[in-house]
């Protein structure tokens, strides 16, 4: 089987975990939006179950996988993504500091009410739109360039370290907690995000 005709188990985690992360973006955007539009805020809870999935799972769980495993096996084949993923890691590090005001920003929109709403809507605008090009970045450039100058062994080594980072979530019940984090935004959250009633 050449490189090309295989397909990586850690390329399907990666796009499903992109596809959990749109989910609660888009929703986080959809609630600031619609406050915006006159809708009533929903309780603070399904913003602050938002963040904390953003803060737990992409920032300790997804990018650490990107950047020793596939983008470094990226690296040793090939130096035509060095700037692009040199791009990307950084972007990791700057995407966890946007977390952070994303939190202060809601903490203060808590206490201060409206009058602090506008402040927390414009972080979450420029977060989706930071986020949602940093994913199209990875799914467009980045994965069609690796499944072409990966070879088979680099991908099973990657898959490896992929489903071996998954076992460790399971073995100590993490991966489930964050499944279960990401049921309750969906179901805290009203169409088209999740499955609650509408604002």
């Amino acid at each position: 089987m050449s490189a090309r005709n295989f397909h990586p188990i850690s390329v399907d985690i990666i796009q499903q975990e992109h596809e959990h992360l749109s989910a609660v973006i888009q929703g986080m955007l959809y609630f600031v939006r619609a406050i915006k539009m006159g809708s009533t805020p929903p309780d603070l809870k399904v913003f602050r179950a938002m963040l904390y999935y953003i803060t737990e799972y992409p920032e300790k769980i997804h990018h650490p996988k990107e950047d020793q495993y596939l983008f470094a096996k990226i690296k040793e084949r090939t130096h035509q993504l060095d700037f692009e993923l040199d791009a990307l890691i950084e972007q990791h590090s700057r995407g966890e500091m946007l977390v952070h005001t994303l939190q202060d920003t809601l903490l203060e929109y808590e206490f201060a009410g409206a009058p602090a709403f506008d402040k927390f809507a414009e972080q979450v605008e420029q977060y989706v739109k930071f986020y949602y090009q940093h994913m199209r970045k990875e799914e467009e450039v980045i994965l069609p360039v690796a499944k072409q100058v990966l070879h088979i062994a680099d991908w099973q080594e990657v898959d490896q370290a992929f489903m071996e980072n998954r076992k460790r979530l399971d073995d100590s019940g993490e991966r489930y907690r964050y499944e279960q984090l990401f049921s309750l935004i969906v179901n805290i959250s009203p169409a088209p995000i999740g499955v609650a009633d509408p604002l």
